[in-house]
């Protein structure tokens, strides 16, 4: 993800540079000999950046020259380089209004409304100018890529996959791009489109520990354990420092029960970010796997410290403290979990036993029907997918399979 938000940096930097074409092309309009002294006045204040005096000049201008779209299009451009979008946004539709013809006005516009967060008003506009924009151009690979943007940051990936596709034909050797398409198709479910990016980011990089995770991700979303094991080994190789790479592949092994084989993937995490939160929570988690309650604890302790939303220490320290007798500290940890995760069987059957073993009878047969009826609506769940075709959701914070709750 660092290299995705270091490629929309630097979108936004070329983009920036981009203002100076409606610069160039409002600098150029039509002249009013009536007023040419003011204009170039403001014109001047403008290039030397003393931007509140031509903002007074050019307001100045527009009052003698109500018509004229130069002004508004010129004080759009300053409230743009302030970062003022929405004022920008007005200002330029009001140029607009005057002269609908005037180059590189809707372009600023649509970059306007862009950078605002505007993003569906913002692909409105680039879709237009794509339009006319010849297939193939410069200009047409800009609108591309920023339309890819917009879909992409408004997490609609599936519509951004053509715009970066299109983007990504144009510009052979961008591999920034191709990790933004990748990670689109992965996020709309396109795994063979994820794959064949892949590809592409390997005939660019071989060595590229991105594309290892981008593809073992994909053979993951397909079920290929053992296939997303081994490229998430190769990023390690390419990379071991690259961020969640050993979390990956350890989150992958301890999928599998290699319980063992994951500790020390989620401990080189940890070596590379001290404070990441998941890595802590599966670390404690295999520890207490491998029957080394006493080592577990802390990681998951701090874990909860980073992140009080991680359900899994809670009932990992509720397993601990039942585990040891520790009946009261357990219930609540276990009651933590469930408030965060209230559909977890497992917490459930573990509460039903404690409140079983504490005398609290009805509580705890309570506890075991809630179980029970959980069990049930799991497995037919299991069944309609089974039926319809479909592969059970990954879901990375799914519960360890430390006991499977009974079914009585």
């Amino acid at each position: 993800m660092a290299i995705l938000e270091a490629y929309v940096k630097n979108l936004l930097s070329i983009v920036v540079c981009l203002c100076s074409f409606a610069a160039q092309v409002l600098a150029q309009a039509p002249q009013h000999p009536a007023g040419e002294a003011q204009r170039q006045a403001a014109l001047s204040l403008e290039q030397q950046g003393r931007v509140s005096e031509a903002e007074t000049a050019w307001r100045a201008y527009s009052k003698t020259h109500p018509a004229a779209a130069e002004p508004y299009g010129h004080l759009g451009l300053l409230e743009a380089k302030q970062e003022h979008y929405p004022e920008a946004v007005t200002l330029y539709r009001e140029a607009l209004r005057l002269n609908p013809s005037v180059p590189g006005l809707r372009f600023d516009l649509a970059l306007a409304l862009f950078k605002g967060g505007k993003l569906n008003d913002a692909a409105a506009e680039f879709n237009s100018l794509l339009g006319t924009a010849p297939p193939g151009s410069a200009e047409a690979q800009k609108l591309n890529i920023l339309l890819g943007m917009c879909h992409y940051g408004q997490g609609q990936y599936a519509k951004a996959v053509p715009y970066l596709k299109a983007a990504a034909a144009g510009d052979p050797q961008n591999l920034p791009l191709r990790l933004t398409l990748a990670h689109s198709c992965l996020w709309s479910h396109q795994t063979r489109c994820v794959l064949d990016v892949y590809h592409e980011i390997l005939m660019l990089n071989a060595d590229s520990a991105e594309a290892d995770m981008l593809a073992g991700e994909a053979l993951d979303e397909m079920r290929d354990r053992d296939g997303a094991t081994k490229m998430f080994q190769a990023a390690v190789r390419a990379n071991p420092k690259e961020p969640n790479v050993h979390y990956e592949l350890g989150y992958l092994l301890w999928a599998e029960k290699r319980y063992s084989d994951a500790l020390p993937q989620f401990q080189a995490e940890l070596e590379n970010d001290p404070n990441h939160a998941k890595s802590l929570v599966y670390l404690g988690d295999c520890y207490l796997q491998l029957n080394n309650p006493t080592d577990a604890r802390a990681p998951l302790q701090r874990a909860l410290a980073l992140d009080p939303s991680l359900w899994i220490a809670d009932l990992d320290l509720g397993i601990i403290d039942s585990d040891a007798g520790r009946n009261d500290d357990a219930l609540r940890e276990l009651k933590k979990a469930l408030a965060l995760k209230p559909d977890e069987v497992n917490a459930h059957w573990r509460v039903a036993k404690l409140l079983r073993a504490m005398g609290r009878t009805e509580e705890a047969k309570a506890e075991f029907e809630t179980a029970k009826r959980l069990n049930k609506k799991a497995a037919d769940d299991l069944h309609k997918q089974i039926v319809n075709g479909n592969q059970p959701n990954h879901d990375d914070t799914q519960a360890p399979p430390a006991e499977t709750a009974p079914t009585h």
